[in-house]
């Protein structure tokens, strides 16, 4: 008994240096939550008051919509487009910024420099850049060697790319300091015996550098998923789901339906579906992709 009381004692202080951070995810993370998974099986006026209850057949209704159906797969290619392209290009100028050169650090902070753009000033750089005719950056490149201009953001076969593109520049910074990190953190004595051993950059970079930098990818690969996932300032402020709706992603179906339709049911609906796929995504990550990591 005096154990238990001992342990009942322990766990209300636990609960009480607790109880600041745990209002504070009730209050902004469970309960938004559970009045989201609440407000999807609802129809609801244009106050956001449930009206009509319809259960289940409102993800019926939503997973057999077609509109619905192509905002999943452009959230799916942004992800795979994206995600990929800003951890290899990171990780190439993470591997040219860990030389030891005068004035380096130069260069590490004109590659890190992105992470301080907000969303809005880097759609606003990259409005200019795909600006049709000659008015744009890219398009006057391509006209100087004699390629055709591309409608970059009000063609639906380069819009998705292109916001894609976008977001490999913004994601640079942030990727790039955990990356450098985690390379300057790697036991300098392991490429010193390999260099004696004989072993070449590119050796020493595929059997070394990243299986001990795998729990560095592991990390920015599980963050920039989500991060992914969630993007909206560029969509909204670039293409706003256009041109025919091939850039219109989750998350911004999910904006649009709710505050332009004030269809706070469906828009929650689709909230509740994208948050299982990036839980189910996620564990995925963690149960197949985490084998592979090398933790020393």
């Amino acid at each position: 008994m005096v154990h238990r009381g001992k342990s009942l004692k322990q766990l209300s202080y636990a609960l009480l240096y607790l109880s600041p951070s745990l209002l504070i995810f009730i209050v902004f993370i469970f309960f938004p939550m559970a009045k989201t998974f609440y407000l999807s099986l609802y129809l609801t006026n244009p106050h956001g008051d449930p009206v009509v209850w319809k259960g289940i057949q409102s993800y019926v209704v939503l997973l057999s919509s077609e509109m619905f159906r192509k905002s999943l797969w452009s959230s799916l290619l942004f992800v795979f487009f994206t995600v990929p392209g800003t951890i290899l290009v990171a990780l190439a100028l993470a591997l040219l910024a860990n030389v030891r050169l005068r004035g380096i650090a130069i260069f590490r902070m004109l590659y890190s420099s992105t992470i301080g753009v907000s969303v809005a000033s880097a759609a606003t750089i990259w409005m200019f850049l795909y600006a049709p005719g000659n008015n744009g950056m890219f398009n006057y490149l391509l006209g100087l060697i004699g390629l055709p201009k591309v409608g970059w953001l009000v063609t639906t076969q380069t819009a998705l790319p292109a916001l894609s593109l976008m977001s490999i520049w913004m994601g640079l910074g942030f990727n790039f300091i955990i990356l450098l990190g985690g390379l300057q953190s790697l036991p300098e004595d392991i490429f010193e015996s390999a260099r004696i051993d004989g072993a070449g950059w590119w050796r020493q970079l595929r059997h070394i550098t990243v299986p001990l930098l795998s729990p560095t990818l592991f990390f920015v690969l599980v963050v920039d998923t989500i991060n992914a996932f969630q993007a909206f300032g560029q969509f909204n402020i670039l293409t706003q789901g256009g041109p025919d709706n091939a850039s219109n992603v989750i998350v911004y179906s999910i904006y649009r339906e709710a505050f332009f339709n004030s269809r706070f049911g469906p828009a929650s609906a689709q909230a509740v579906i994208l948050f299982l796929i990036i839980l189910t995504l996620t564990l995925i990550q963690f149960g197949v992709v985490e084998r592979k990591v090398h933790y020393q």
